[in-house]
């Protein structure tokens, strides 16, 4: 019997606000936003300076919008401003530095050449206004260089991701994520979902994730409209005043009734770069809550899921610390597994960012949105349920 932590009371669902609306996910009879006026200054995709960063050190190799730019073959100093308050460093490089790649983003950063305020910095770390991040010298590749126009996602990607859309305001866009679309570019992929929202909407200049979902994870995904409304969901998220609940069918009979799994996450890095993670008592603090909505005879179960972490692949590797896996999880389960679910005609791994709730800033009442269940999901349950 896996070892587990002390269960918990079970938490009460929130209620849901229909998650589909018109023009383009505003709920009906929502004004549209008012289109912005003022447009970020031109700058060169070897820099990608935000509007309200600073620029300081050696030479540069050029000028824009008024700001001196670095040279990418030597060491810069760049200084963060109110606007990436709260932001985390890998994704304000990625901003910044749009020709790298992210895959070598995170290897300058575990190699500690990324440091802030004189000290390493870590993938994860946010910043604070007025952070002074050293860049160590990075050169442009010779492909990027010679392009004045980077390239774009394809109009098939564009329309496939604002297609998703099934919530706009002010501040926020929230999308149904389809399973095998990334969030972002990176890891072999040219784009990925923001990327996408950002050339749908160009006039949109502060599009940022406000969280991530797995590539084969489908469900709610938040994306900011507005910096101050980012850090104000990101302030919700480290609070873990964000409420997400997941649908997840894994293999067997799960016997455990309402149960919270308390264990400690580790990443580690297989041969070839593929990170996987384990349970490990010197890893991070990680909490899940499982809770069993039907049983498909010895089979299958499906679970309602909450976290009250957010770790990388939590959910997946506490199912299966648990002996019971997420269903088509290639990762954490093996094939032989979850056959007779596959017969049922599971082609994907079946977890789904239902819900989100939170209270928004002024609100009365918290937010909920719903992302369905996707058809290709659904039949399976349907299939499983004809026995």
């Amino acid at each position: 019997m896996p070892n587990f932590s002390r269960p918990r009371g079970p938490r009460k669902a929130p209620a849901s606000i229909s998650s589909r609306s018109s023009s383009l996910g505003r709920p009906a009879g929502a004004a549209r936003p008012a289109p912005r006026t003022a447009r970020r200054a031109h700058v060169p995709e070897s820099a990608g300076v935000v509007a309200d960063t600073k620029i300081a050190g050696p030479p540069s190799a050029g000028s824009a919008g008024g700001r001196e730019m670095p040279a990418a073959s030597k060491v810069a100093y760049v200084e963060a401003g109110e606007g990436e308050a709260g932001q985390r460093i890998d994704n304000f490089l990625a901003r910044i530095l749009k020709d790298v790649p992210r895959s070598r983003l995170y290897r300058i950063l575990r190699r500690g050449e990324v440091r802030i305020n004189g000290k390493r910095a870590a993938a994860s770390q946010r910043l604070a206004a007025g952070d002074r991040i050293r860049l160590p010298p990075l050169q442009r590749s010779a492909s990027a260089a010679q392009q004045d126009v980077p390239k774009t996602p394809s109009r098939a990607l564009r329309e496939f991701v604002t297609g998703a859309v099934i919530y706009e305001d002010r501040d926020l866009i929230v999308l149904n994520k389809p399973a095998g679309v990334a969030v972002h570019g990176g890891s072999g992929l040219n784009f990925g979902v923001i990327e996408a929202l950002r050339a749908a909407y160009p006039q949109l200049t502060e599009l940022e994730l406000v969280h991530r979902l797995d590539r084969e994870t489908s469900g709610c995904l938040l994306v900011a409209k507005r910096r101050a409304a980012l850090r104000e969901l990101h302030a919700l998220l480290r609070e873990r005043r964000m409420e997400k609940r997941y649908l997840a069918l894994v293999v067997g009979r799960w016997p455990f009734g309402a149960k919270t799994i308390d264990l400690p996450l580790m990443t580690h890095q297989r041969q070839g770069g593929e990170r996987v993670v384990r349970v490990h008592a010197a890893g991070r603090e990680a909490s899940t809550r499982f809770e069993p909505l039907r049983h498909f005879g010895k089979a299958a179960t499906l679970l309602d899921v909450s976290l009250g972490t957010g770790r990388t692949h939590q959910i997946r590797v506490h199912a299966a610390h648990a002996g019971h896996p997420i269903a088509g999880d290639e990762k954490y389960c093996e094939r032989d597994l979850d056959a007779k679910i596959r017969a049922a005609g599971l082609q994907r791994m079946f977890l789904h960012a239902h819900s989100l709730s939170f209270t928004r800033a002024g609100a009365a009442v918290p937010f909920t949105i719903t992302a369905a269940l996707p058809p290709e999901l659904q039949s399976v349950l349907d299939r499983l349920a004809q026995g």
